[in-house]
């Protein structure tokens, strides 16, 4: 036996323990009794039965699976009759030879492990967009521009149980906080000097530190951060306005085998969330300076990090520069694997520091709209642009067809 199938067999008794485990029972023997139908207990009383007398079983089940009756001979049987037994999914698998040609990503999953979400075509940065040419000559001019007008990598270590953030002296036009949360040990057995709880991260002082008109980004997790985050930003001032999920994929893993299962757990965490809050009065049909909206998609598929490792997909920092044009940029719990140009990074995992408060500030005070990275005839051109919001000149009696409470037309929110 290969050692493939070997792995599939361990793979399955495992599944069997824990399913017999949550289900409070004895042994996964007594799966087959409980989760079984009475007429398949039937059937399985019938070859106990003759398993300890030793007669040759002679009972099968009709058809409608009612009654019993005795066992005909394999000779008078008609071919039309023989109920075929299926060994493994094959031949439910994708093909015009199968006998039921499909996709069945699921039942795949559960015959090798691999996840549906492996088979998504172009989900990289560099083949996303080959097929939408125009989209993709704009992303490659804007990513000029943002490389073009990046302030150089800064970073400070520091303890943000005690340091007050107010000392970095300036207002941030992004924040995004990835905090190190004891969620990320079961899931991906990540392990930190300090884990953080909700009520910690919401203690960090992030609206004395964001601008008038801001964002923020939290890595939340997939389970009680979702609900914890979101109180979070009303603490700080912000409004949620989306959520980014990160969909993992295991294409990398031998077998599509994954050693990341939550303890007592019979299902895999494929996702996690990152929620975006959004702060002041920013239209995505007005405020061209600050927001290109509608350039990259809400959604993140990437190779699953490795089992205790705490990397995000680099994609977010993509996702967030494409979106907002301010260039005070904050990076909170960050470590010296995220530390990059035009951010600033800081936690107590950066081993160094050279941020200074005074240097970085002059790099925004030129004009009134240094803290932009600017946009070009070319990216204004190119780029999607939202329909200006209707407003109803008369009563709402008048007012357009899908108009809002008082003749207003609803504002969309904005999203990257």
């Amino acid at each position: 036996m290969s050692d493939f199938l070997k792995a599939l067999q361990a793979k399955s008794a495992m599944r069997k323990y824990l399913l017999a485990k949550q289900m409070r029972l004895a042994s996964p023997d007594h799966l087959r009794t409980t989760l079984n139908s009475s007429t398949d207990l039937k059937e399985i009383e019938i070859e106990s039965k003759c398993r300890s007398t030793g007669e040759p079983k002679n009972y099968v089940l009709t058809k409608d699976q009612k009654s019993i009756k005795p066992k005909d001979n394999d000779d008078d049987v008609n071919e039309e009759d023989k109920e075929k037994i299926y060994t493994d999914s094959t031949a439910f698998l994708k093909g015009t030879q199968s006998e039921n040609p499909h996709n069945d990503y699921c039942q795949y999953f559960v015959d090798s492990g691999y996840r549906p979400q492996n088979f998504i075509r172009d989900v990289g940065l560099a083949n996303r967009f080959e097929e939408y040419p125009k989209l993709r000559e704009l992303i490659r001019l804007k990513d000029e521009l943002i490389s073009k007008t990046n302030v150089s990598p800064q970073y400070m270590n520091c303890d943000l149980e005690v340091f007050d953030l107010a000392e970095l002296d300036s207002k941030f036009d992004v924040i995004l906080i990835e905090p190190p949360l004891e969620e990320m040990t079961r899931m991906c057995g990540a392990v930190c000097d300090k884990y953080w709880n909700w009520e910690e991260v919401e203690r960090l002082e992030i609206d004395q530190i964001a601008a008038q008109r801001s964002f923020c980004w939290i890595w939340c997790g997939s389970s009680d951060g979702l609900d914890a985050a979101r109180r979070c930003f009303k603490k700080w001032g912000f409004r949620r306005c989306e959520d980014i999920c990160w969909i993992k994929t295991n294409k990398e893993k031998r077998g599509g085998l994954s050693t990341q299962l939550e303890g007592n757990s019979i299902f895999q965490r494929t996702k996690e969330h990152c929620l975006m809050g959004i702060k002041g009065t920013v239209r995505r049909s007005h405020d061209g300076d600050f927001i290109h909206a509608n350039v990259d998609i809400d959604l993140i598929i990437d190779e699953e990090p490795e089992w205790g490792s705490r990397e995000k997909p680099v994609e977010i920092f993509h996702i967030i520069e494409h979106f907002c044009l301010g260039r005070r940029r904050l990076h909170v719990f960050g470590r010296d694997s995220t530390i990059r140009p035009g951010w600033v990074t800081v936690g107590p995992e950066v081993t160094s520091s050279n941020y200074d408060p005074v240097s970085y500030k002059q790099h925004f005070t030129a004009t009134e709209t240094s803290y932009l990275t600017g946009c070009s005839e070319e990216i204004e051109r190119m780029r999607p642009k939202s329909p200006p919001a209707k407003i109803a000149k008369t009563a709402s009696t008048n007012a357009p067809r899908g108009g809002g409470r008082g003749g207003f037309t609803q504002v969309p929110r904005s999203r990257p």
